[in-house]
């Protein structure tokens, strides 16, 4: 690929980062101070299923994601989290797939208000993207909002697209799955 379509990506990289940066504090220091008490620490878990595309040029072919992952919660709200999935082409039915590692940092908003059944979030890091014989960097962004059944037990509702910068390629996925605490 040419370097004159790698440059706007970069710019695009190093913006949505910024915005990031900014926005999530920003979110945070905007949130309302009633509600229950708040933790410090705190945790929870996620497994999940998905459906999107891979799409790079103006073409897409569907995949299918899998995974779960984890992550620990500071004062309700800031989240430092990994997870590991396998992403496949749907035509591909599982053969040529690729496993996927992330590590991210989220921002859940009602923070402290544990009794709340709707916690919205957003995510974004860095991902991993390995095979049998090769790997690749990608950044990942998303959101999505966690709807808390019981206690300890909800179902999460999530958008996340990768993005491989260096060949324009998005891996996008619209996710549904449990969650824990």
């Amino acid at each position: 690929m040419n370097r004159v379509c790698v440059r706007p990506a970069r710019s695009f990289v190093v913006l949505a980062v910024a915005a990031w940066l900014v926005g999530v504090p920003a979110a945070a220091l905007a949130q309302s101070g009633g509600g229950a008490p708040v933790k410090p620490v705190s945790g929870l878990g996620y497994g999940f299923v998905g459906l999107g595309a891979a799409t790079s040029e103006g073409e897409s072919q569907g995949t299918w994601h899998v995974g779960g992952g984890g992550e620990v919660l500071f004062r309700d709200a800031f989240g430092v989290g990994a997870e590991i999935g396998y992403l496949t082409l749907m035509e591909a039915a599982g053969s040529d797939g690729l496993g996927v590692l992330s590590v991210n940092g989220s921002y859940h908003f009602n923070g402290g208000a544990s009794a709340r059944r709707w916690r919205p979030f957003l995510t974004g890091g860095y991902t991993l993207g390995f095979d049998g014989g090769s790997s690749e960097s990608f950044f990942n962004v998303g959101g999505g909002v966690d709807f808390w059944m019981k206690p300890g037990v909800g179902l999460r509702l999530e958008f996340r697209d990768h993005i491989w910068t260096q060949e324009d390629v998005h891996l996008w996925g619209v996710r549904i799955g449990v969650t824990f605490r």
